[in-house]
């Protein structure tokens, strides 16, 4: 169901983020982000003059290739069009990703490599649903669900809480909440 009916109103500006993961050939996999923003009116900008309405003020690409261990083996980052010229110069710092692996905590360890002057903040917000989307292509793709606590996605949400309905009928050796009774085993 869509959200209610708004009041009358006039558009400002427009972020659009497109997250995809592909499965490469070689056993890894490549999750790629592309983020694009544009106002509803033209944008005075000292590097590039005016903007018109609707024409990316960012538009920029991420891509991640992952190992079956969710470790980044290699990155690549194109910034199609920034507000200043400056901006692609910090394009070579997000290969400090190479390394890394994406799991708890991964939107700390984002922001403080590349948070505030050390980074790009589009480029960061890109890295959070692709490090989310990367996570869960890889667990599922590889077939390593499973943590020392049974399949990842137990308490990573309301519907996936240990003491849900979810769980009891999908996991129920992992199943918190109150067991059911039955006749049997009530003396």
């Amino acid at each position: 169901m869509p959200l209610s009916r708004p009041s009358n109103r006039k558009p400002i500006h427009t972020r659009n983020i497109r997250v995809t993961s592909f499965r490469r050939l070689d056993n890894q996999w490549d999750i790629e982000g592309h983020l694009v923003d544009a106002a509803e009116y033209p944008v005075e900008n000292t590097f590039r003059g005016i903007i018109k309405k609707g024409h990316p003020i960012h538009d920029m690409h991420l891509r991640l290739t992952l190992n079956s261990k969710i470790k980044i083996t290699a990155v690549e980052v194109s910034m199609d069009e920034t507000p200043y010229a400056i901006c692609p110069v910090v394009e070579k710092v997000f290969q400090n990703l190479i390394g890394e692996t994406i799991g708890p905590g991964w939107n700390r360890r984002i922001r403080g490599l590349f948070g505030g002057v050390l980074g790009c903040v589009h480029l960061v917000d890109l890295l959070r649903p692709i490090g989310t989307l990367g996570f869960k292509t890889v667990k599922r793709e590889a077939n390593t669900n499973l943590t020392d606590n049974g399949p990842y996605q137990i308490n990573t949400c309301h519907a996936m809480a240990s003491d849900s309905e979810i769980v009891k009928e999908r996991w129920p050796q992992l199943y918190t909440g109150l067991k059911n009774i039955n006749s049997e085993n009530v003396p």
